[in-house]
């Protein structure tokens, strides 16, 4: 062997390496996208996956000690499902559906989690059992996982079936089922940050479907000074369509060849280009939001549906 070829073994060996052990290292598929990609578990940096673990295991502790408990249950589900893990989240959903097949709760979160699995036939199926289950009966505030600046929820559990149940049925491009359930969750709406949330979904169904002076109306009760404690994102679309800020403005701090990291302003400004006629700009925008790694997000679900649309 000659010392020269000796010299290329060891070369040649780390190379293989690391070839081979970012593979070894990948996290597991989660879901196939809208567009038929494989997009896999979320890393979160550690420090927020030591915190979300120290979580789930007092969630856990939780339900062990009450085993017929849903609310323990429902924890479980939620805080193995911010870890990333929504199969099994779903899963945990599905056997407290087993037990309490009659508790609405359990459906909404787990439609909410089909819904980031991609299988929205199965969350509108979810979603609409669980308003049929909460038909008649008073509202309650939904508690957070991961609680706002604030510390204050902002959401209920109609409002929350309600919305998940309009989103599937965007995604799906059924805009008029969508319809119906923003407006009565506009309607519904106890706060300015529900109220920001479903008006911006609720907008743009409308500008899609024609109806501009409709949509038109939508923006009236918003303004530039709304106290809104976590849907900014929401609030600063819904200026935009009012004509107080410019795309640019919302889109600034991403690259011209990076992701949008925002994940639901991207959607909105590439959905109001699109509606707008500029087909080519939302596509680029829409592209730019897959491009990512925030494929949870509901704007990067809603990018995906338009992408699959435009082909």
């Amino acid at each position: 062997m000659t010392s020269r070829f000796r010299r290329r073994l060891p070369l040649v060996a780390g190379l293989a390496a690391l070839l081979t052990a970012p593979l070894a290292a990948q996290a597991p598929v989660e879901a196939i996208s809208l567009l038929g990609d494989s997009l896999r578990r979320p890393v979160p940096s550690a420090a927020a996956q030591a915190r979300m673990e120290v979580q789930l295991d007092s969630a856990r502790r939780a339900f062990e000690a009450d085993p017929h408990s849903v609310d323990a249950l429902i924890w479980v589900g939620r805080r193995t499902a911010y870890l990333g893990r929504y199969r099994e989240a779903v899963e945990i959903f599905s056997r407290g559906i087993a037990a309490h097949p009659n508790d609405a709760r359990l459906f909404r979160h787990r439609g909410h989690r089909h819904i980031t699995l991609r299988q929205l036939d199965r969350a509108i199926d979810d979603l609409e059992r669980a308003a049929r289950l909460v038909r008649g009966k008073p509202d309650e505030v939904e508690p957070d996982g991961q609680p706002n600046a604030r510390n204050i929820p902002t959401s209920t559990l109609h409002s929350n079936i309600r919305y998940h149940l309009g989103l599937a049925y965007y995604l799906k491009g059924d805009f008029g089922k969508a319809l119906e359930a923003y407006r009565t969750d506009v309607d519904s709406a106890s706060n300015p940050d529900m109220l920001v949330a479903s008006s911006h979904w609720l907008y743009m169904i409308l500008r899609r479907l024609g109806r501009e002076e409709e949509a038109k109306a939508v923006l009236t009760p918003i303004t530039a000074d709304m106290e809104i404690i976590e849907n900014g994102a929401y609030h600063r679309l819904l200026l935009l369509y009012r004509g107080d800020l410019t795309p640019e403005a919302l889109l600034a701090g991403a690259g011209d060849e990076g992701s949008i990291e925002d994940a639901s302003v991207g959607y909105g400004v590439g959905n109001w280009h699109l509606y707008h006629g500029r087909r080519a700009e939302a596509e680029r925008i829409f592209r730019r939001i897959v491009s990512g790694g925030a494929w949870a997000a509901f704007g990067y679900i809603a990018a995906e549906a338009e992408l699959v649309r435009m082909r």
